[in-house]
């Protein structure tokens, strides 16, 4: 009994691996995968954020000073903006940007304020922007020389 079952079962089993095997050309395609739009919504629409600059240079500030600068970007792409979050790579970074969608053709800022207490010498800050675009974030950089008093 036990030798018919283990005959039926690999007989099952070899039915099952031969319905499997691909014949010839006939696969599946990995288009949706790798296809970028085919991440977006399903009209095949793309937000697109487009910045004025990436970087901004402060240049040489004094220790303790607060300085801000506003980036500025576009919605180049034909669906609502919405951007998700702003990362930042210190504490002494924050930022302000627009929690309402931006549509296609419209502009928007996002501001960001770098406190340079306890902070010297050369500095370059790191903002990722998270959005519903391709690729999904965007990486702003702030940059500046911070003096300390005795430097004057």
């Amino acid at each position: 009994m036990k030798k018919i079952v283990s005959i039926v079962f690999l007989a099952c089993l070899s039915m099952v691996l031969l319905s499997c095997h691909n014949n010839g050309d006939k696969h599946l395609s990995t288009d949706l995968v790798t296809n970028p739009k085919s991440a977006g919504t399903p009209s095949g629409k793309q937000a697109e954020i487009k910045f004025e600059k990436t970087e901004f240079d402060f240049g040489k500030i004094l220790q303790g000073e607060v300085v801000s600068y506003t980036f500025h970007f576009t919605n180049t792409g034909n669906a609502p903006l919405i951007i998700t979050s702003v990362e930042k790579s210190c504490g002494c970074t924050a930022s302000e940007f627009p929690r309402e969608p931006i549509d296609p053709g419209k502009t928007g800022d996002i501001k960001i304020t770098y406190d340079s207490k306890g902070h010297h010498g050369f500095q370059s800050k790191m903002l990722i922007v998270n959005a519903n675009t391709v690729p999904s974030s965007t990486t702003l950089r702030l940059k500046a020389e911070v003096q300390t008093p005795g430097q004057l």
